[in-house]
Formats: C-alpha cells, structure tokens, sequence
C-alpha cells in the first residue's frame, strides 16, 4: 500500500477531529477526499504528511511508519496545502532552486527544466511569483511538492478560486502526474472528483462515511453529489 490509516484520532480541546480513522490506498489510485468544512479532511492530511502529530493510530506511506522514521515518510511525499505558501517576491526558478536545495536534489538544474516543462511554467519561469495569475501560482505549488519525484502526491482544495479554464489546466495536470503516483486529492468540487478520481473517500465529523470506487458509482447511476448531501446532512 502506498497509504495505510490505522485507527487515526485527533482531538482538538477535547473535541474530536478524527475518530478512529482507517483505509488504505493501493500505488497508483487517485483518491478524492470530500467532507463539509470542519470534516477533519486537512487535519488527517497534515497527519500523513508529519506537519501535526496524531493522538492515537499508526500512519505508513510506503511502508515506512511515520512514527519510527518520519524524515523518509516526507521524502515520498509531495504536499501542496490549500493556502500554497509561496515566497511572492522571489522568481519561479529561484523559488524551485531553494526548495531543490531543502531535498539536496542531485542534478538540480535539470530536475527544475523537468518539472518547469511538466507543469507548463517554461514562460514563466523568469517572472516572479507575485506577477503570476492564481492558476500559475498553483502550478508553481505543484512543481515544488513535485521536484524531488515523491510517490505519493497529497492535494488539499488544489482548484479553489480558479476560473474554470485554470481548472481544467490543473485538473489535467493532477490526471496526468497520476498516471505514475499515488494521489489524495481533498476538494469541494464534485466534477473534479468524477472526472479525475478512480475513488472516493467521505468523510463527516471526523468519521468515514463512505468509501466508493468511482467506476461502481457510474455502474450503480449514484449522483455523487446527491451521495454527498445524504451521507453528510446530520
């Protein structure tokens, strides 16, 4: 497995963000994860990633356990979190050059070249980041969490605030990078989830509610979204 969940739960003041939490993705799925606000879905990704510590439970990527060697987990992960944390002020090249230089990558300036020419940024990658439309910026997120050629690929609300082109573009993008990783993709977008997923996780109130291939949905005539209402109404 290249993801494996066991038992995960974190409180926040003695609440519950995740209770009990278990699945687990085969290499090369590309999984939607869905939930209303508050549902714990960037809470569990934090976790996977090692950004925040869980309460209970066991969390493996790539058969490493996070809890024995942490350090090799994140070097198989690639992160793009929902606010992109970019540096405004510096360059494309120059930004992807200092996160190439966080993993020691051997080879830098043809790991850039590669992942500039993979994510459509080689007419962009001279101009700084603050010049740069939403929809760059996220390519340029998404060449960074991308540059050290990790197996697993953890996308939290990637398409937020794009305009439908720019959607389309990163869509295609996510489809294509996992033709050959292991994707966790969280969104809101229902139609981002049918047309790239092959499988969907639902998650309310810190419980999994839901956990669906997509082909079985198209078989079975299930509206994901009408799906969505019904498990996460209460």
């Amino acid at each position: 497995m290249s993801i494996s969940i066991n038992k995960i739960s974190k409180a926040y003041n003695n609440e519950l963000a995740l209770n009990n939490i278990s699945f687990n993705i085969k290499k090369g799925e590309i999984v939607g994860f869905l939930g209303p606000n508050g549902a714990g879905k960037s809470t569990l990704m934090k976790i996977i990633c090692g950004s925040l510590k869980q309460d209970k439970g066991e969390v493996s990527v790539c058969k490493i356990n996070s809890k024995k060697n942490m350090l090799l987990v994140k070097s198989k992960i690639g992160y793009l979190s929902e606010k992109n944390p970019l540096y405004l002020d510096m360059y494309v090249k120059e930004y992807l050059t200092f996160i190439g230089n966080i993993y020691n990558i051997k080879n830098l300036k043809e790991a850039i070249n590669n992942i500039v020419l993979r994510t459509g940024l080689s007419t962009h990658e001279d101009k700084k980041i603050i010049q740069l439309s939403k929809g760059y910026k996220q390519r340029v997120g998404l060449a960074a969490a991308l540059i050290h050629e990790p197996e697993v690929l953890i996308l939290d609300e990637p398409t937020t605030g794009l305009d439908p082109n720019q959607l389309d573009e990163i869509r295609n993008l996510v489809t294509e990078f996992g033709k050959e990783k292991t994707v966790l993709l969280s969104t809101h977008i229902m139609q981002e989830v049918d047309k790239t997923c092959d499988r969907v996780i639902i998650i309310n109130k810190g419980v999994i509610v839901a956990d669906n291939l997509m082909s079985q949905l198209r078989k079975d005539k299930v509206n994901l979204e009408e799906h969505f209402r019904e498990l996460t109404s209460n």
